[in-house]
């Protein structure tokens, strides 16, 4: 076909051509880091520990007003639970103090386990390596009263302790990769010589780490862990910014609109944010302190495209008429109270179609921007409690904050984004009617 004959490219083809030769490549790179992957499914494990540690801190500090006073059902029942979880505060907080408590322990664990899993190296003897190193250096033991203080491994070491697990096993990985370890005869099981295969390496950690502790105290004043926390602090206040995270809800559904798993793609980076401000919000709601972050935990999924996907099933359920559609609603709606979408974004498809990616970008901006304006001004609670993904949405915002109100503005969002989808969604069906009638004369 000749230049003059060619078709002509849209701008929507252009935007997708210069998306697929750039952004994407990126995209796919950054995901698929070793290191950045280590975290991100280093901190995938920690979702049952938080919500574990989440459940029993609100069990514990349950969300009674200062003042409250009896006088109905609800006040009555809130007052009674604040008397039973006085009574029993010591022992409701043991798992939260085990869990929450000391989560840099777990997060030193999984990140080092991951990496060592990436390298093909045995996960277990290189985790508790991490492990040896981390409570090396964390200032959490005390030499007098030969104790731990688990105030040492909480949320604000998190960052330390993902350094942390990297480098131990990076140094393990490059030890074996140089020959610098204790070589046992084929002969010995491989159980039995794995933790010697490492040996070597650990000690050199161990004795590393520990002096540039004492070295990085003495002239900080602050040991490893509170230094790294030190400097990744301004990280959470700026990842955690109102244009930050949109722009963040930006790449993730343009990721979805080429078929990519946005979530995963952006989560090597927001992962660690988001736990580790959901940790932070947690010990302060235990202290009884002001929740000092908005962007934590699933805040950005539930005040986010899941409001949207479940929009656009109402709008094809009740104002379209095309067959494809209907069926695809049909299968797609139980799924989709549980925040399961997958039906809708493969079946629909919103894959490569700007019908849906449109109201999706609109849509994700209205959502995550009301809600952040409205917990920033204190109006709305925010996100300290981690739950499973496919508790239903209002339930999550309800349960995440312990605030009533998430519930109110979460129906209001649905509603405004019904009134977004409705005009794209028509549109959409329309063209799938025509071609459907044509196919129907076409048979006939």
């Amino acid at each position: 076909m000749s230049e003059a004959t060619a078709p002509k490219q849209s701008i929507m083809d252009k935007f997708q051509a210069v998306m697929e030769r750039t952004i994407v490549p990126i995209g796919m790179k950054i995901s698929q880091q070793k290191y950045l992957a280590a975290i991100r499914d280093g901190m995938t494990v920690m979702i049952p520990i938080t919500i574990i540690g989440g459940f029993a801190c609100l069990l514990a500090v349950p969300p009674a007003p200062v003042g409250l006073t009896g006088g109905n059902i609800f006040a009555d029942f809130l007052l009674a639970w604040q008397a039973w979880a006085a009574a029993n505060a010591s022992v409701l907080m043991i798992p939260y103090h085990m869990t929450i408590g000391i989560i840099s322990v777990f997060v030193v664990c999984g990140v080092a386990y991951q990496l060592a899993q990436t390298y093909k190296m045995d996960g277990v003897n290189n985790m508790l390596c991490a492990l040896l190193v981390f409570l090396c250096v964390s200032d959490a033991v005390d030499l007098e009263t030969v104790s731990i203080s688990i105030s040492k491994l909480g949320a604000s070491y998190m960052f330390g302790a993902m350094m942390i697990g990297l480098l131990a096993v990076e140094i393990n990985h490059q030890c074996i990769k140089h020959n610098i370890s204790i070589k046992l005869p084929a002969s010995v099981p491989p159980n039995v010589a794995a933790p010697f295969n490492v040996l070597i390496p650990m000690t050199f950690s161990v004795v590393g780490f520990t002096l540039l502790n004492v070295l990085c105290t003495a002239v900080t004043g602050a040991g490893i862990t509170s230094l790294v926390y030190t400097i990744f602090q301004p990280l959470l206040s700026a990842t955690g910014s109102l244009p930050s995270v949109l722009l963040i809800n930006v790449i993730m559904t343009t990721f979805w609109f080429f078929g990519i798993h946005g979530a995963n793609m952006v989560s090597v980076v927001t992962s660690p944010i988001t736990t580790a401000a959901l940790a932070a919000n947690l010990e302060a709601y235990q202290a009884n302190q002001p929740l000092p972050y908005i962007f934590s935990g699933a805040v950005n999924s539930v005040f986010g495209n899941w409001i949207t996907y479940f929009a656009i099933l109402l709008v094809v359920l009740f104002f379209c008429k095309s067959s494809q559609l209907k069926s695809v609603a049909k299968v797609a709606s139980v799924p989709c109270v549980f925040n399961i979408n997958e039906p809708m974004i493969f079946g629909m498809p919103t894959v490569l179609n700007v019908f849906t990616y449109v109201p999706l970008l609109i849509c994700s901006i209205i959502n995550f921007s009301t809600y952040y304006l409205l917990a920033d001004a204190g109006i709305l609670g925010r996100f300290y409690i981690t739950l499973p993904f496919t508790v239903p949405g209002p339930l999550q915002a309800f349960l995440a904050t312990m605030d009533p109100k998430t519930i109110v503005l979460y129906f209001v969002l649905l509603a405004v984004d019904v009134l977004v989808c409705l005009p794209f969604i028509k549109a959409y069906d329309k063209t799938l009617v025509e071609a459907e009638t044509a196919q129907e004369k076409l048979g006939a």
